[in-house]
């Protein structure tokens, strides 16, 4: 039987809010990082990103570099925190029940983000998806280095990304019968406009306006 593929950015489209984001946030609450340092650098790129201008290598030097300053087994207790205070209120009735029903109709269902896995892989087992592709962070000997490692799922990079999991599992996007994108953000038109049912989630003004010229269905998941 040929599957179908559903894939979910995460950010702003199964979340009712930016993970990545508020972790800078919430590790200036508990006092980890420095708020006048960090604070406005972090609302900048934020900005950067919303009008498709981030340079990612820039900010994933900025976002990674605090996962080095700190043993894993921290960061790990850290997040569960961080999980219970900030993501499980974003986290929707609407999304989780768009990701039941493509799980009960058995399809293979991923997350990919260019949020970096650490913080994103507990946010994918908690909406009960076992595949995620986010950016990942260098580990050296059990340490995160502050590094990224390989290529940022961001953009362009989700498709090249995708195409080699998609590779690694002797499949390909036209492997499914139907493939299936949502998200929120004009910086995932690329695989968009690849997938055969590409889905705007409360979606940008860019995007929005996007999705309307091209007929595509816009849904809201808050």
């Amino acid at each position: 039987m040929i599957q179908n593929l559903a894939l979910f950015d995460l950010d702003n489209t199964l979340l009712a809010g930016d993970s990545d984001y508020n972790w800078s946030l919430f590790l200036i609450g508990e006092g980890l990082l420095d708020e006048k340092t960090h604070y406005d650098r972090n609302e900048q790129f934020y900005q950067d990103y919303n009008n498709g201008c981030l340079d990612i290598f820039k900010f994933l030097k900025f976002q990674l570099q605090p996962l080095s300053q700190h043993p894993k087994a921290f960061l790990d207790k850290l997040h569960l925190k961080y999980m219970e205070t900030v993501i499980r209120p974003m986290m929707t009735n609407k999304a989780q029940a768009l990701v039941n029903q493509h799980k009960a109709n058995g399809d293979l269902c991923m997350i990919i983000t260019a949020t970096n896995s650490f913080v994103t892989k507990p946010i994918a087992t908690a909406y009960g998806i076992a595949h995620l592709i986010g950016t990942d962070p260098e580990v050296v000997d059990g340490q995160f280095t502050g590094n990224v490692s390989g290529e940022p799922s961001f953009q362009a990079g989700k498709v090249s990304r995708l195409t080699a999991w998609l590779a690694e599992h002797e499949q390909q996007l036209d492997s499914f019968k139907t493939s299936y994108f949502y998200s929120d953000s004009h910086n995932d038109l690329p695989l968009m406009k690849l997938v055969t049912n590409p889905v705007a989630v409360d979606a940008d003004e860019t995007l929005s306006a996007y999705a309307k010229a091209q007929g595509w269905p816009s849904i809201s998941l808050r």
